[in-house]
This record gives structure tokens, C-alpha cells and sequence, in this order.
């Protein structure tokens, strides 16, 4: 049956993105034409309204062209809903007229013998309007991302443009906005990036521990392109690329991702009640779930980003804020009520806890009492926003905890109970497992050569270095005259690969078990050594020539990501100037990486 109703849906959906797109373009003709404030005030809601729309349809469409499951990944596990950011879009583009122009013109070459190239270059571009919600699009935008660094570092100087106008429409307003210079379009292609690592963290089924560990890293890569977008393009055209909207966006998907931490947590390992340290634990991370919430809602209660952000956004994060607070009480009262009496202190200079049975019982109900408050808040606020309301999953989440809160505090509380204990503390955010994603080494900001495979074999005392840090790990020391350091290897290099295995985003218990199950025979490492200058590894004049700017996907490695590959020029290479010598007038043969 839902085989038979599927194709009459989606037909209507795309009736209904025409006629959005229809009132787009008017009301886009209008924004343009007038200069009444008041009337363009009005045709920027109207455009918001269309975004909004047109994102839904564009959601509900690629869940009917992909799998059923995919689309609902939260069935059986209950967990909280995730915030995704919808995609920009843009116009179509004209490339070959100002590359053959530019062809002929400053290189003196028939632009006709790479008409080819271009063309692939336009059909790159034209795909990566419509990406799949999936690691194929990631490639997608990352191959043509690839190749706008390759366009500027060859073609654009501050002296010469190539003459095109990018346009995109506003991911958060839909206002339309555009920009000759091409870093526009380099910037809206990695918002895009950000966008898109949102969409897939937000699909992972985080009912298991894989899907959680999924998530938290699609969140945590999609803050470091927010990150890397606000600190490389200070004058963004439109609202969704000012600094204050990416600083918001990069503060909701780094608590968007300690919340999958939180969850990753619950499914470990069940914690038993009278596990004191454990529930301790849990309270402390959901009370620093609660904090990046919070934080997030205060960003987004300041103007500007008040003024464009949707309104069931904030009022989910304050759900959020409230439901995690809430929760943090719980687990700590079930810590002081259910634990054991010798529970020391979860931190060495917090407060000791009680040791008298009723003294824990009290302070238990009290910490009880807030999390009741603060759940009925949530229920509160999430009963405001319409939006939310018809999200049935989050209200079943907050009603569950709210009665299994009411249960336990009815457990506590005696009948000839007629003192009330005092307010219980805040409980201390803290975390022992923060996500720190390997954005902040693997960045345009930093140089690095990739070295390897490099062979180490196991002595006496072990591969002869020490390591530390997560994703990457780093080698913190390398012992004079070891294996090691016979094999090459420094302190200070970042491990990417163990045994032809990527492990940039593995944590260091991951790469020290995978070396500990290594036998005699050795293991084989890739490493990344950051360089102190802004010079690449080699010398001379290192930019590619047309031919490698315009080269087919499969001979550019368009078939694989971009981010793990070693490649001339970083991914997220930024403002990537040709200054090393002037190019001359002729096309070269383009070298190789």
C-alpha cells in the first residue's frame, strides 16, 4: 500500500516546490525592485516563510527518494529531537564564458581545446545544487570546493575577477544576496558542508551506541566549518554568514554534540541506582549539556540573530537547557538516596556529601524538588510553540521524565515530613568527554606535510614513543635512540593511520589498543607533521595549471573525500594566493601531488 501512495505524493510535493519557487522569484523581483523599507520589510518575511517552506518540502522529498528507515531513526529509541540547518541555495552559473574569455585573452590560448574541462566543471557545479543527504553529497560539495580553491589560487587575483555574479539565497531568511568576488562562493559551498554534516547528524539512529558516536561527529564537523567560515569571511552578504549567526551556529552544534555524548553514555552501560560515583557522573554531564544549551539561548536572545532565527529553534534549545538542568538533578538524587553511604565527594574540592541516611534523603527530595520544576517548565515551554507541539516524540520524552521524577519523589517523601529541607545546589557542569574535533589542527590556518607509511617495529620496550590527545593523537615524546625514532618519527606529529586504517578522529585509548594488537612484525603509521611557515612542503611555484584546474573527476580523486586525501593544497584552504613567483602567460603541464 505505502508503494502505491508514494508516487501521488511525490508529485504533489514537486507541484508544491514549483509554485514556492514561483513565489519566490516574485516576491525576490520585488525585494529588488523597491526601496520602500516597510514594503521590502514585508517581502523579507514573505521570503522566510518560502525558505521554510521549501526546506520541508525538499526534507519530505529526499526521505520518499531514500530509505524508510532512514527517515525515521528515532522510532524505537526515545530521544530527543536534533536541530538541523537547511541548505543554501543558489542559481545557475555560467562558467565558460568569462574561462574561455580568460583563456584566450590573458593566456593566449585556444579556449576551445578545453571546452570539456569546463564542462565538467559546470556539471559539478550544477550536482552539488542538490546534494544528497548523505557522504556522496559531502564529496560532492568537497570536490567542487576543491576546485573553486584550485580557480582563485590561478584565475583571481585582487587586480583581475573573473567577471561572474554568484548568487545565493539566505539559508535562515531566504532573502536573496550576491557577490562578484568568488570567495562568496566559496564560503556559501562550505556553509553548505556545515549544513549538510547538521543533516546527517540529525538522521543517526542514537538509540545505539554507533549511531551516537555517528552523530557527534557529524555535529562536531559541521561546528568547525561554522568555525572556519566565521574566522576566513568577515563581510558575508547575507544574514546566515555574519559572525554573529556562525558563532551561534558553531555554539549549537558543539552542544548538539555533547548531548549525543550524554546519550553515548546512557548506552554504555546501564548505571545502576546505588552506583553513587556513577550517577554523580551523569548528573555532571547532563549539567553540562544544560550549560552549552543555555549558552546557545542566550546567543540566540541577542540582536541580530533574534531576528532571524526560527522561533521553535530558540524554544527547543530552552527545552533543552530546562530538561537537561532537570535532569541533572535527577541523577543526583538518586545518587544521594540510592548510593552507597561511603560516596566520596564526585570532585576533590566540591562539596562532601551527607552521611546520614536522612540527611541524604532530604537533600535527595530537594534536588528531586527542582528537577520536577524544571521538567514541568520544559512541558511548559515545548506547549507554547506550536511547531513543537506537533512533535509528539519530545513531548513523550519530557512527560516520561517528569513521571519517573514524580515516582521517585514519592518514594521520599514521608507523611510526617513537615520540614522542608533548603533549596538544592546547582549540580557542577563538567565533562570528562568533550568532543574536540580535529578542525582546530587540520585547518587553513596550519601546514602540514603527510608523512608515510613509516614502518615501526616493536622493541624491547615498546615502539620507543608516548602519546596523548584525542582525534588526532598526538606523540608526545619519542625516545632518544628507540624504534621510533629510528624510524623517523617526531615529537609532535599528529598519527592519521595505523596500519592503512584513518584514525584522525579516534581517540587515544582507540590507537593505543589498536598498537597494543599489533604483533613482532610492527605497525605501519602515517603521520602529519605541522609545518612552522606558510610555505607548503617543496619548493617553487607549486600552483596547478589549467589543465589540473579543469581535469576530470576521476583524475582530480573526485570519487573519494576530500578531507582525507593528501592532496597540494589543503581542503579548507582559505584567501590561498599565488605568491610565489608570477605565472607566466602560457599554460604549463600541471604537476602532480
Amino acid at each position: 500500500m505505502s508503494l502505491l501512495a508514494r508516487p501521488p505524493r511525490r508529485a504533489q510535493i514537486h507541484q508544491q516546490i514549483n509554485r514556492e519557487l514561483r513565489v519566490r522569484t516574485g516576491a525576490e523581483n520585488l525585494y529588488r525592485a523597491t526601496s520602500n523599507a516597510r514594503v521590502r520589510e514585508t517581502v523579507a518575511l514573505e521570503l522566510s516563510y518560502v525558505n521554510s517552506s521549501l526546506q520541508l518540502l525538499k526534507e519530505e522529498l529526499e526521505g520518499l527518494d531514500g530509505n524508510v528507515d532512514a527517515d525515521q531513526p528515532q522510532s524505537e529509541g526515545i530521544t530527543v529531537p536534533m536541530i538541523p540547518l537547511g541548505l543554501k541555495e543558489t542559481k545557475q552559473l555560467d562558467w565558460a564564458t568569462p574561462l574561455k574569455e580568460l583563456i584566450s585573452g590573458h593566456f593566449g590560448e585556444d579556449s576551445a581545446s578545453y571546452e570539456a574541462e569546463i564542462r565538467e566543471l559546470e556539471d559539478l557545479r550544477q550536482a552539488m545544487r542538490t546534494p544528497s543527504r548523505s557522504e556522496a553529497g559531502l564529496e560532492l560539495l568537497t570536490a567542487y570546493y576543491n576546485q573553486l580553491c584550485f580557480q582563485e589560487a590561478r584565475f583571481v587575483s585582487p587586480a583581475r575577477s573573473l567577471g561572474l555574479l554568484f548568487h545565493w539565497y539566505d539559508s535562515l531568511t531566504g532573502v536573496p544576496a550576491q557577490q562578484r568576488a568568488l570567495a562568496f562562493e566559496k564560503g556559501s559551498v562550505l556553509f553548505n558542508i556545515g549544513a549538510l554534516h547538521t543533516q546527517i547528524g540529525a538522521r543517526q539512529d542514537r538509540s545505539c551506541p554507533e549511531g551516537t558516536s555517528c552523530a557527534v561527529e557529524a555535529f562536531q564537523r559541521a561546528a568547525g566549518a561554522f568555525s572556519l567560515l566565521r574566522e576566513n569571511f568577515s563581510h558575508a552578504p547575507s544574514p546566515d554568514m555574519s559572525p554573529a549567526s556562525l558563532s551561534m551556529l558553531e555554539q549549537l552544534m558543539t552542544a548538539q554534540a555533547q548531548e549525543c555524548v550524554f546519550e553515548g553514555l546512557l548506552l554504555q552501560a546501564p548505571v545502576a541506582p546505588h552506583d553513587c560515583l556513577a550517577q554523580l557522573h551523569l548528573a555532571q554531564e547532563a549539567a553540562q549539556v544544560a550549560a552549552e544549551y543555555r549558552l546557545v539561548h542566550q546567543t540566540m536572545a541577542q540582536p541580530p540573530v533574534q531576528d532571524y532565527v526560527p522561533f521553535p529553534w530558540t524554544t527547543l534549545v530552552h527545552v533543552k537547557a530546562e530538561y537537561f538542568r532537570a535532569l541533572a538533578h535527577y541523577h543526583a538524587a538518586l545518587a544521594l538516596c540510592d548510593g552507597a553511604r561511603e560516596c566520596p565527594a564526585p570532585h576533590p574540592r566540591g562539596p562532601a556529601l551527607p552521611q546520614e541516611q536522612e540527611d541524604r534523603r532530604k537533600l535527595g527530595k530537594a534536588h528531586l524538588k527542582r528537577a520536577i520544576l524544571g521538567q514541568e517548565e520544559a512541558l511548559r515551554l515545548h506547549a507554547v510553540c506550536r511547531a513543537l507541539r506537533r512533535v509528539d516524540l519530545l513531548q513523550v520524552v519530557l512527560a516520561q521524565a517528569l513521571r519517573r521524577s514524580l515516582a521517585k519523589y514519592s518514594e521520599l517523601d514521608l507523611e510526617d515530613d513537615f520540614c522542608e529541607a533548603a533549596e538544592a545546589p546547582d549540580v557542577r557542569p563538567l565533562t570528562s568527554d568533550r568532543p574536540q574535533g580535529p578542525l582546530s589542527v587540520f585547518s587553513a590556518k596550519n601546514r602540514w606535510r603527510l608523512a608515510g607509511p613509516i614502518h615501526v617495529a616493536r622493541g624491547e620496550g615498546g615502539f620507543g614513543f608516548t602519546l596523548r590527545g584525542d582525534a588526532p593523537v598526538l606523540i608526545a615524546a619519542v625516545v632518544p635512540g628507540g624504534r621510533a625514532a629510528a624510524a623517523g618519527l617526531k615529537e609532535g606529529d599528529y598519527i592519521v593511520s595505523v596500519n592503512g586504517q584513518p584514525c584522525r578522529w579516534w581517540k587515544h585509548a582507540d590507537v593505543v589498543a589498536q598498537l597494543k594488537g599489533v604483533g613482532d612484525e610492527g605497525v605501519s603509521l602515517q603521520v602529519l607533521t605541522l609545518l612552522p611557515g606558510a610555505e607548503p612542503p617543496g619548493s617553487g611555484d607549486r600552483r596547478p595549471a589549467l589543465g589540473a584546474l579543469l581535469r576530470s573527476q576521476k583524475e582530480r580523486g573526485w570519487e573519494t573525500p576530500g578531507p582525507a586525501q593528501a592532496s597540494p593544497r589543503p581542503l579548507l584552504g582559505w584567501n590561498r594566493k599565488a605568491k610565489r613567483g608570477k605565472a607566466g602567460r602560457r599554460l604549463s603541464p600541471a604537476p602532480h601531488p
